[in-house]
């Protein structure tokens, strides 16, 4: 699924030839091109489609958006947002895999065959 997702800025660069933002959607945190939107200041929502921010919005209609998305489509919403947890904060280690694939018993033994 593609949606265009609405989310808050909340850190703006001019560090290139383009200008570029970092868009908070509930925790989960993309770059985003403001080239469509130059307008934009920190704070703004916009609504955020493959990488680009393709519409300005308020707080209220932010949240009314994504209300109404996780009503039609609670399943496709949370897919749509989990394909976005490679900026989410970083979780707790798992257990070495080593530990998880620990044969039971005792070693083969080994010698001329």
């Amino acid at each position: 699924m593609c949606l265009g997702i609405p989310g808050k800025v909340v850190e703006i660069r001019d560090d290139g030839p383009l200008r570029m933002a970092r868009v908070d959607f509930g925790g989960v945190r993309k770059e985003a091109c403001l080239a469509y939107l130059p307008e934009v200041q920190l704070g703004d929502y916009v609504i955020v489609h493959v990488g680009f921010a393709i519409s300005q919005l308020d707080e209220e209609e932010a949240m009314k958006t994504l209300e109404i998305l996780r009503m039609l489509d609670p399943e496709g919403m949370d897919m749509e947002l989990g394909s976005m947890v490679e900026e989410a904060a970083p979780k707790a280690p798992r257990p070495p895999a080593a530990a998880e694939a620990a044969p039971a018993g005792p070693p083969p033994a080994s010698g001329p065959a």
